[in-house]
C-alpha cells in the first residue's frame, strides 16, 4: 500500500497539470474547495513536512554548508527581486497592481514541499533538498512579510505584520506539531508518515486548482503576460540557482538540489496569504499558475537530469 502511495505522490506534475486543466474548463468541480478548507489544505502540508523531522535534523542547520546558504541567499534575495521586475517589465501592474503583488508574493515565499519529491526523481541531493525546504520554511515567517512589503509596498498598502501572524498560523504551528508528534510519538509518526506526502499533493493540487477555477475568467481574459511572468520566475528560478551553484565550484547533484529548491516555491502558501490578505482580487492568481508551471518545468528537468545521469553511468 505505502509503495503505491509513493508512485502517486510522485506523479504530482501529473496530477496539478491535469486538474488546473480541468478547473478552466469544470470549474465547479474544484471550486467547492475554498475558505477554511484551503487553510486546513495548507496545514495538512505543513504538518507532514513536520513529520519528517527530529529536533536533532535542526543541528545540521546551524552549521549549513556552503550550499545551504547559496540556496537561501537565491531564495530570498534573488527570487523576490526577480519577481518585482518581472512585474516591472511586463506592466502587470499597469494591468491590475494586484497581479504584481501576487507574483512578488509568490516570489518572497520559500520553497515547496514538492521540491523534495522532484529532487529524488531528478537524482540531486534529498537531504540537502529537506533541510532547505525546512530552512527556508522558518525563514520565510519573518522575511516573506518583509520582502513582500519591500516590493509589493509602493503598489498596494502590505500588512506585514498581519502576514507574519498568518505565516505562523499556516506554516509554524503545523510544522511544530508534526516535529513534536515525530519525536515524542514515533510510532503514531511512524504510521502517519507513509501516506503524508500523498495527502499532501492531494492538498496543494485542489488549492491550486480551485484558485484557477474561481478565477478561470481572469486566466483567460488576462492574455499572454499573466501567463509569461509565473513562467519567466521560475524559469528564472531554476536557471540562476544552477548558475550559482556551478559558479561555486558545488557538485552537480547539489547544483541540482538547489535549482529545484530556488526555482519551486510554495505557491500554496502565496494563495492562502493573498486569499487572506487581499480578500476579493485577483492577487492569488498568479500564485496558482505559478504551481502549474513549476511543476512542469521541474517534471522536464527531472527527464533531462535522469536522462544525462544515465548517459553518464552508460559511459562510465
Amino acid at each position: 500500500m505505502s509503495k503505491l502511495f509513493a508512485q502517486l505522490t510522485n506523479a504530482f506534475p501529473l496530477w496539478i497539470a491535469a486538474c488546473s486543466g480541468l478547473a478552466l474548463f469544470h470549474p465547479e468541480w474544484f471550486t467547492w474547495f475554498q475558505g477554511d478548507f484551503i487553510r486546513y489544505g495548507l496545514g495538512l502540508i505543513m504538518l507532514g513536512m513536520g513529520l519528517t523531522l527530529t529536533f536533532e535534523d535542526f543541528r545540521d542547520v546551524i552549521h549549513l554548508p556552503k550550499a545551504g546558504v547559496i540556496g537561501l541567499f537565491c531564495q530570498f534575495a534573488v527570487m523576490p527581486f526577480l519577481g518585482w521586475i518581472i512585474g516591472k517589465s511586463l506592466s502587470l501592474d499597469e494591468m491590475n497592481p494586484m497581479l504584481a503583488v501576487g507574483l512578488i508574493l509568490v516570489a518572497c515565499c520559500p520553497g515547496g514541499t514538492a521540491s523534495n519529491v522532484v529532487a529524488f526523481l531528478a537524482r540531486a541531493n534529498v537531504a540537502l533538498s529537506v533541510m532547505m525546504t525546512v530552512t527556508s520554511t522558518f525563514a520565510a515567517i519573518l522575511l516573506t512579510p518583509l520582502l513582500t512589503k519591500l516590493y509589493a509596498g509602493t503598489l498596494v498598502e502590505v500588512d506585514a505584520y498581519g502576514l507574519f501572524l498568518s505565516t505562523v498560523k499556516v506554516v509554524l504551528i503545523p510544522v511544530m506539531m508534526g516535529l513534536v508528534l515525530n519525536q515524542y510519538f514515533p510510532k503514531v509518526g511512524k504510521k502517519i508518515s507513509p501516506f503524508s506526502p500523498f495527502i499532501s499533493v492531494v492538498a496543494i493540487v485542489l488549492i491550486v486548482a480551485s484558485i484557477i477555477g474561481q478565477q478561470r475568467e481572469v486566466i483567460l481574459g488576462s492574455g499572454w503576460r499573466l501567463l509569461a511572468a509565473p513562467f519567466l520566475l521560475h524559469l528564472g528560478g531554476f536557471g540562476i540557482g544552477y548558475l550559482v551553484a556551478k559558479l561555486f565550484h558545488l557538485t552537480e547533484e547539489n547544483a541540482r538540489t538547489i535549482s529545484i529548491e530556488v526555482g519551486m516555491q510554495n505557491s500554496g502558501l502565496g494563495a492562502t496569504l493573498a486569499k487572506d490578505h487581499f480578500p476579493g482580487t485577483v492577487a492569488p492568481v498568479p500564485c496558482a499558475i505559478s504551481a502549474v508551471y513549476h511543476c512542469l518545468i521541474g517534471s522536464l528537468l527531472v527527464a533531462l537530469w535522469r536522462w544525462t545521469s544515465g548517459k553518464n553511468t552508460a559511459s562510465g
